[in-house]
């Protein structure tokens, strides 16, 4: 089993709201920073469901390096058109697009970005 796992720069309760808005489900297993001592207040662990995929989000807290040059892009496979506009629409506040929204040859409609907390999204008509 792989499991997506998000780092956030203190804004993962943000992060948390958002995706939840954009892709319609609920995070659970929301465990703060300061249950395992640390002065910040954030998230040290938090777990949701995006399009079925067990996903886990938290702040980053102990070592505070964030620049790892890891490139991790999360892909989401649509149903429709308007699910994918929906939930990008949800996303776009603050995005940088990598690729504009276009239509592929095997994808009917397809767009990669990074949201404002930093996570590389591509969106799929599957």
């Amino acid at each position: 089993m792989i499991i997506p796992h998000l780092h956030f720069a203190g804004n993962c309760k943000q992060a948390i709201s958002v995706y939840e808005a954009a892709f319609q489900t609920k995070a659970h297993t929301i465990v703060s920073n300061r249950q395992y001592g640390a002065d910040e207040d954030g998230i040290a662990h938090a777990e949701m469901l995006i399009h079925g995929q067990r996903v886990m989000l938290n702040d980053r807290f102990g070592k505070k390096n964030t620049d790892t040059n890891i490139a991790v892009n999360l892909v989401v496979m649509f149903s429709t058109t308007e699910e994918l506009l929906g939930c990008y629409n949800a996303l776009r506040e603050g995005c940088t697009v990598i690729d504009e929204m276009q239509k592929l040859s095997y994808s009917e409609l397809f767009v990669q970005f990074i949201d404002r907390f930093g996570v590389q999204w591509c969106f799929m008509i599957e």
